[in-house]
């Protein structure tokens, strides 16, 4: 349920980053087409955060901390550039036109997917309140 509620954040995100951010393109097409290309491009994203940013994320470790955490940034820009070259290769409608698109558009989709996802996440039963 959590990683539905995950993709389900992360579609909706995307979309509206689609739509103020001028480089950002989702295809044409029917709403349906639209929506399941929201909902392939809201997993390649999740796999691409789960398996390939940890792995930049360590190797750029020292930039990372000389710069404060800014560099998180860049990688999530990189992240987003790579799920749309993903998308590209799948003949997904999904693309984003260079850094400065994908800077802002992974800054909309982290705090808008992390707003949406707070508000879907199945709450987990905290069965030791219910002990005295």
């Amino acid at each position: 349920m959590r990683i539905l509620a995950r993709i389900i954040a992360t579609a909706l995100a995307t979309a509206l980053a689609a739509w103020l951010v001028s480089g950002i393109t989702l295809g044409g097409g029917t709403d349906q087409r639209k929506i399941l290309t929201l909902v392939c491009v809201a997993v390649i994203i999740g796999i691409v955060n789960a398996v390939v940013r940890p792995i930049v994320t360590v190797l750029s470790g020292c930039i990372v901390v000389l710069t404060l955490g800014l560099f998180l940034l860049v990688i999530n820009a990189l992240m987003l550039l790579l799920s749309s070259w993903v998308a590209g290769k799948l003949g997904l409608g999904f693309h984003v036109d260079g850094f400065w698109p994908a800077l802002w558009g992974s800054i909309i989709i982290s705090i808008v997917s992390g707003a949406i996802y707070a508000v879907l996440r199945p709450h987990r039963d905290d069965r030791s309140a219910n002990h005295h």
